[in-house]
């Protein structure tokens, strides 16, 4: 019998107390670890699902090769872990601090490429409102004469198993022979008529130019800058820049003549210093370019 504060204990009950408070306690333990990694095991099951989306969205129609699939079956080996240990909860807290960072760069480069997108969005809309034609402009309603009729009459249409190519070589006869109004009519119907042949760059661009040589510039501007648009790879594309930069300069607007030029140096550098770099640099002193 022991006696303890005034009080007596046995030394089989003390021995019953400290054995029930020690399995308390390694009961807890457990359970304190267990509720630790079942946060943790949450955050980062939230972290890799963020990362995925914004992966999505900053690399659209990525493969498996770079995205792990939704939903992955689970392996023997996961199947057969054991709980959690103090390193599996280091090793999750390292997870964390991984899935973060990749998830901060992400968001960064995502927020780039909107501001790289934002800015050639805005470079091309200042480009289409340099193209617009002046409100003045308009087209008077053309009416040949009779010798004018018989000349372009005289004008031999070419007659071939490619009717986009006929089309087009008869508008470059009209044009070459300074038949400008009949020009702009064939190479018009050309463009409707055969908006995917191979010959379509070509024709809009000397679409542009027959309304340029006919002093429309307004028209001619809208004309070229479309070429270009919708076309960037086609063959007269540059020729567009060109020719857009020169109906600005007959409309005033040097300023925007310039911008036209720099976009043609920087789309196209090889054939900007190659086969157009005299019209490229005649026009960039004609409109002052600096």
């Amino acid at each position: 019998m022991t006696q303890l504060f005034g009080r007596s204990f046995s030394t089989r009950s003390v021995s019953r107390s400290a054995m029930a408070l020690a399995m308390t306690f390694a009961i807890a333990a457990p359970a304190s670890v267990q509720a630790q990694d079942n946060n943790l095991d949450a955050r980062v099951k939230r972290l890799e699902a963020e990362v995925r989306a914004v992966q999505r969205k900053v690399f659209p129609g990525g493969s498996e090769r770079f995205f792990e699939p939704e939903v992955q079956a689970e392996t023997a080996n996961e199947a057969a872990k054991p709980n959690a240990t103090n390193s599996a909860v280091a090793d999750l807290l390292l997870r964390v601090d991984a899935l973060e960072s990749q998830l901060a760069t992400l968001t960064a480069q995502g927020e780039e490429n909107s501001f790289r997108l934002g800015k050639i969005e805005e470079k091309l809309a200042a480009m289409e409102a340099a193209a617009a034609p002046p409100e003045e402009e308009e087209e008077a309603t053309y009416e040949p004469s009779d010798e004018r009729i018989a000349a372009v009459s005289a004008i031999v249409k070419p007659e071939s198993d490619d009717a986009g190519e006929d089309d087009y070589i008869y508008g470059f006869r009209l044009w070459d022979a300074g038949y400008y109004p009949e020009a702009q009519q064939q190479l018009a119907l050309t463009v409707e008529t055969h908006p995917e042949h191979r010959r379509i760059s070509h024709a809009r661009n000397l679409l542009g130019r027959a309304f340029l040589d006919d002093g429309k510039p307004g028209r001619a501007a809208e004309i070229l800058l479309e070429n270009y648009q919708k076309g960037a790879r086609g063959a007269r594309a540059p020729d567009s820049l060109y020719y857009l930069g020169r109906a600005l300069i007959a409309s005033g607007e040097n300023t925007k003549a310039c911008a036209a030029f720099t976009e043609l140096a920087e789309a196209y550098p090889d054939i900007a210093s190659g086969r157009l770099s005299n019209n490229l640099a005649s026009g960039r002193s004609d409109a002052g370019c600096s």
